[in-house]
């Protein structure tokens, strides 16, 4: 007869070579996540953490030029003339005011199919600069951070890339796991045991530290991607614009006002603008009031826009005057101020005032999240995301080491972690890809080539399968 301790041996030995044999389908799938995450995760770093300190150091577009403070600012639409003046045939699109009253004041204007951004002394009416928008080394960053400078393709490349993250992410936090040792040892990483071993240590540690941050820039940078963003989260999550009280709408939607980078508040890119030219909304203004620049700066005051805020200015005849503040325009420093207000060009009156209280719950989060993803609430979160992508760049190189390291001396290989034989636990396995699979379609897609690619030709064809092993 076998004795029990001899059942319980055979049994243990059964669960642990289980527990391998699943260790290594995830190292398996992480290793090769991370051949086309990590070129991606370091271009978002790198990019990501430049855009950042632009905009804090520099600012955008202009908007930080100093001016010297007098008694009496020149008139508004002395101002504007003044920027629409210096292009000749150029169009007035849009007003950003000074944040303080010692920097510049900014107007857009287009000359043709260009955005010129003009900047001028508030106090002399003097046209200090003028450049197209977009130009600066702040786009150049921003356009590879957001599409690779590849327009739709590169769009949906990075949505793969970090929706593979996610997958990243999940079989590192299974791989590190503690089996044993304690948390202490997976949050402070041995430096012993061999260099190999270091590394991983430190790889294993820092990206445990790092997960929940990663995983929150991840989600709010897919929130803005053209399939699972656009699609699938935005569009159920836009402002109805059911709720203005009988307010004409517009053909074209707030995302019009865009012009290349995403400038709209995420929850209003999808909703119809406003029309101008009826009898609805509320005044705010005196009667016979003039409706000009001027007037417009008196209701943004009066309504509680204190230093910068922008004005949309209307081109054509249904056109509204729309004055905002959100803290993904770096506005200001609190998300929780974002406003939006559309005023018919005729009348002055109010049609619609969107502020944060007014959003859905998401789009409220949304807000929050996308003014911690840009690092625009101050210095703490320019240092703070400064962090983050060195942390994130730590990783891909650290894993590459770690490649490098384990590689053959000789020869042409991936050196991927082998295929375990007779998965145990496939239905777990199968039941976590299709989550991620229908939350994330970008990668259920990626997912299924993978491993149509791994078990269809990469283990049949023996050249490939000496590469891939």
């Amino acid at each position: 007869m076998v004795s029990k301790a001899a059942t319980d041996v055979a049994k243990d030995t059964r669960v642990s070579d289980r527990k391998d044999k699943f260790y290594k389908a995830a190292w398996r799938w992480h290793f090769y996540a991370g051949l086309y995450v990590i070129p991606f995760f370091i271009l978002l770093a790198v990019t990501g953490m430049g855009m950042t300190w632009i905009a804090y150091i520099d600012g955008r577009d202009g908007e930080k030029t100093p001016v010297i403070v007098q008694d009496q600012t020149y008139p508004l639409s002395l101002q504007a003339e003044a920027a629409r003046g210096a292009l000749p045939d150029g169009v007035l699109k849009q007003y950003i005011a000074p944040r303080a009253q010692d920097l510049a004041a900014i107007f857009r204007v287009d000359q043709g199919d260009v955005a010129y951004m003009v900047v001028v002394d508030p106090y002399t009416g003097q046209v200090l600069n003028s450049f197209p928008r977009r130009s600066g080394w702040y786009d150049f960053f921003d356009s590879l951070h957001s599409d690779l400078k590849l327009g739709v393709l590169g769009d949906r490349l990075i949505e793969i890339s970090a929706s593979l993250g996610i997958i990243l992410l999940i079989t590192g936090l299974y791989l590190w796991w503690p089996r044993g040792t304690g948390w202490y040892r997976a949050f402070v990483p041995t430096l012993s045991g061999g260099k190999r071993g270091v590394w991983k240590a430190l790889h294993g540690a820092v990206g445990l530290w790092l997960s929940i941050f990663l995983l929150f820039f991840l989600i709010s940078g897919l929130s803005w991607a053209g399939i699972w963003g656009e699609k699938l989260v935005q569009a159920w999550n836009s402002y109805p614009a059911e709720r203005w009280d009988n307010v004409p709408l517009s053909d074209d939607i707030h995302a019009s006002m865009n012009h290349g980078p995403k400038e709209v508040p995420w929850n209003l890119e999808q909703t119809p603008l406003p029309a101008s030219g009826s009898e609805a909304g509320h005044a705010v203004l005196p009667a016979q009031t003039v409706i000009d620049l001027e007037s417009m700066d008196q209701l943004a005051r009066k309504l509680g826009f204190a230093g910068r805020y922008q004005m949309n200015i209307p081109t054509t005849k249904t056109g509204v005057y729309t004055i905002s503040r959100d803290s993904m325009s770096t506005d200001s420093d609190d998300p929780t101020s974002d406003r939006t207000v559309h005023v018919d060009q005729y009348t002055g009156k109010i049609l619609a005032d969107m502020k944060y209280e007014d959003y859905s719950l998401m789009a409220q989060a949304m807000a929050v999240g996308i003014a911690l993803h840009m690092g625009t609430l101050g210095l703490w979160s320019v240092l703070a995301n400064s962090l983050v992508c060195l942390s994130t760049i730590f990783l891909a190189v650290s894993g590459v080491v770690m490649w490098w390291k384990r590689r053959p001396a000789a020869g042409l290989r991936l050196v991927a972690p082998p295929l375990p034989k007779d998965m145990p636990q496939w239905q777990s396995a199968v039941l976590i890809a299709l989550f991620v699979s229908l939350a994330f379609p970008m990668a259920g897609l990626t997912l299924i080539c993978v491993l149509a690619l791994d078990t269809l030709v990469l283990c049949r064809i023996p050249f490939l399968k000496r590469l891939a092993s």
